[in-house]
């Protein structure tokens, strides 16, 4: 056993709440504080990457989504494949200027953000999946993301902010 000093990544600090003797774990460069043991060293706030972006997405989902069904279809019965199609055509469409993906995500995404044109708001890592959270922080503003593939479904991604 060990003596309560188990070791946490550079940069978070475990501290014990004094109202409820819980310990809870602090980053020390953005003084935001979590329960749960963090996962990788803490980042300093000046880092190159933003602490938070905006996204709209464009989802595709299939049968083997983790809720298939959608505001446009009760059942999704589309195999992910048929899924990957879809999406494919929609991305060629995009990069070819024909239309964009706010106008497609607002007509095809089976997300709810559809009716935003797919836009998902400001996020900051740890509110998404971790394959579209990946994606999203690495995308410039304006740049889409290949297909990536999440619990959800199939995504384009487009970073607004």
């Amino acid at each position: 056993m060990s003596d309560g000093q188990e070791n946490v990544p550079e940069g978070w600090e475990k501290r014990t709440s004094r109202s409820t003797g819980m310990t809870y774990y602090l980053n020390i460069y953005t003084k935001e504080s979590q329960w749960d043991p963090p996962t990788s060293p803490a980042e300093p706030a000046n880092s190159s990457e933003p602490s938070e972006v905006q996204c709209a997405h464009l989802l595709v989902k299939h049968n083997k989504s983790r809720r298939a069904s959608s505001w446009r279809e009760d059942n999704i019965t589309r195999s992910k494949d048929e899924a990957l199609e879809i999406l494919e055509g929609y991305r060629k469409k995009i990069q070819s200027n024909d239309t964009t993906l706010q106008e497609l995500a607002q007509r095809y995404s089976d997300c709810s953000s559809a009716k935003r044109g797919g836009d998902l708001g400001m996020f900051k890592r740890g509110m998404m999946q971790k394959p579209f959270e990946e994606a999203a922080f690495a995308l410039k503003v304006g740049e889409m993301s290949d297909i990536v593939d999440t619990d959800s479904g199939v995504h384009l991604i487009l970073r607004l902010k």
